[in-house]
C-alpha cells in the first residue's frame, strides 16, 4: 500500500513540470498576439498538494505542441491591433469641370427663362354675347358683344366691340380701341377712340373712363365721349355673377346711355336716351365655354318716327337670347 501511494506521487512529481512549461509557452505565444497585452505576472504561493489539478489528458499534451505562430486572429471582435485601417477605394464621379456650368445670366434672362415674370406681357380675348333674340313684335336679330386686350398687369390695349344685325343689315354697332393703366387695385383709367356704324352717319367719339370692380364684386364701366359738332355722351354699366352652383351662374346686367344732343338720324334723343337691363343664365361646361339663355328689356326715350329718313325703334321692347360665351 505504501508503496503504490510512493509511485503514484512521483509519476505526479515528474509530469508537473512538463505541464508547467507548456502552459508558460502558451502564455508567451498569446502575448506576442497583436491586441492580447497581457498584464505582468504576479508572484502566487505554490499550490499545495491538496491544490493540485489533475494529471495533463493526451490531448493537453498535443495542444500544447501545436505551433500557434499563424494564427489570424486580429478579425476576430475585440482582437485587432494597432495597425492602421484600410479605406474602401475612392471610386465616386467626380464633380463637373467648370466649363459644363452655366453663365451668369442678368434678371431679364432669368426672368425670360423662368417665365415667371409678374410684368410679363399676356393677352386675352373673351367673346362675351354671341345670341340670337326674337323680340315680342316678331323680329329676329343677331347681337354680338366682344372684347380682347394684350399687355400686362399695369399697361394694356383693349379692343372692343359690341352691335346688332337684322334682316335688314346693321342696326346699330360699336367699335372700340382704348388704352388701360391700372391706377388703383381692380381699378384702370382708360382713354382712346370709338366709332359707332349701322343706319344712319358714321359718328367718332374720343373716349375716357374708368373700368373694374366695384365693391361686392360688380364689374362696372363709366366713360366719357366727346365727339364731332359738340357731341358728348356718357355710357354707364354695371354687372354681376350670381353663382348657383360653380358651374351654373346668372348674371344680371343694366346699361344707360346719356347724349348732349339730339341724333335724329342715328334715333338718339338728348338726356337718357336709353336703357337696358337684362339677365342671362349660362352653364359653364368649361371657363372657355358657355351656352346660355336670358332676356332683355329695352326702353328708349324720345320719338323721331314721324321724320323722314330716321329709322323706326321701338319705345318698349323685350327679347328673348339664346346664344353662347367664349373665352380664349
Amino acid at each position: 500500500m505504501s508503496r503504490s501511494l510512493s509511485l503514484w506521487i512521483s509519476a505526479c512529481l515528474g509530469v508537473l513540470p512538463m505541464a508547467v512549461f507548456a502552459q508558460s509557452m502558451d502564455m508567451q505565444n498569446m502575448q506576442n498576439m497583436p491586441g492580447m497585452v497581457m498584464p505582468p505576472a504576479t508572484d502566487t504561493p505554490a499550490p499545495t498538494h491538496d491544490q493540485h489539478d489533475a494529471a495533463p489528458t493526451k490531448e493537453d499534451a498535443q495542444h500544447a505542441t501545436m505551433d500557434h505562430s499563424g494564427h489570424d486572429m486580429s478579425s476576430m471582435p475585440g482582437m485587432a491591433g494597432t495597425e492602421a485601417k484600410v479605406l474602401p477605394p475612392n471610386d465616386h464621379v467626380p464633380p463637373p469641370s467648370p466649363q459644363s456650368v452655366p453663365h451668369d445670366m442678368t434678371p431679364a434672362q432669368m426672368n425670360a427663362m423662368m417665365q415667371m415674370d409678374d410684368n410679363a406681357s399676356l393677352g386675352m380675348f373673351t367673346l362675351d354675347r354671341l345670341e340670337r333674340s326674337r323680340s315680342t313684335s316678331g323680329d329676329y336679330a343677331t347681337s354680338w358683344e366682344a372684347e380682347g386686350w394684350y399687355g400686362n398687369a399695369i399697361n394694356r390695349l383693349w379692343l372692343k366691340t359690341e352691335g346688332e344685325r337684322d334682316s335688314s343689315g346693321t342696326q346699330d354697332g360699336r367699335v372700340e380701341a382704348l388704352w388701360s393703366h391700372a391706377f388703383a387695385s381692380f381699378w384702370d383709367w382708360q382713354l382712346g377712340a370709338r366709332h359707332d356704324f349701322g343706319q344712319g352717319p358714321d359718328r367718332q367719339w374720343l373716349a375716357a373712363g374708368v373700368e373694374g370692380l366695384a365693391p361686392y364684386w360688380f364689374e362696372t364701366q363709366a366713360t366719357f365721349y366727346v365727339g364731332e359738332e359738340g357731341r358728348t355722351a356718357l355710357r354707364l354699366e354695371t354687372s354681376y355673377d350670381m353663382r348657383f352652383t360653380q358651374r351654373l351662374i346668372l348674371t344680371p346686367q343694366v346699361e344707360l346711355n346719356f347724349y348732349g344732343k339730339d341724333d335724329p338720324r342715328r334715333g338718339i334723343s338728348s338726356g337718357l336716351s336709353n336703357v337696358e337691363a337684362g339677365m342671362r343664365l349660362r352653364y359653364e361646361f368649361s371657363r372657355k365655354f358657355a351656352p346660355y339663355v336670358g332676356v332683355n328689356w329695352t326702353r328708349r326715350f324720345g320719338s323721331f318716327n314721324d321724320m323722314p329718313g330716321v329709322p323706326e325703334v321701338h319705345a318698349r321692347e323685350t327679347t328673348w337670347v339664346a346664344g353662347v360665351r367664349i373665352w380664349l
